[in-house]
């Protein structure tokens, strides 16, 4: 959702969420944000290097011992420092 205001993202997110609720559709979003990501998604998949790092529910992501996935949490400002093993 690149170039939205955060109230406009808000609203995108919330149109996805109300389709797949009501219309029981799927919606496949790829984003670096993942602050919108984890509000909107009911399960995400996280490339790197030209594979699947990561697939699980938001909080499975969340909880992913992969270094890449762990760093990436932390640096998009979603997740604890312990996440990235930062200190």
């Amino acid at each position: 959702m690149t170039g939205l205001d955060p109230i406009m993202c808000e609203n995108v997110e919330d149109m996805i969420r109300t389709a797949r609720e009501n219309l029981g559709i799927t919606s496949l979003v790829i984003s670096h944000d993942m602050a919108s990501t984890f509000r909107m998604a009911d399960r995400i998949a996280m490339l790197f290097d030209g594979r699947i790092a990561v697939e699980g529910s938001p909080e499975e992501v969340r909880r992913s011992r992969n270094d890449v996935v762990r760093r990436f949490i932390w640096l998009s400002g979603t997740g604890p420092k312990e996440l990235a093993g930062a200190s």
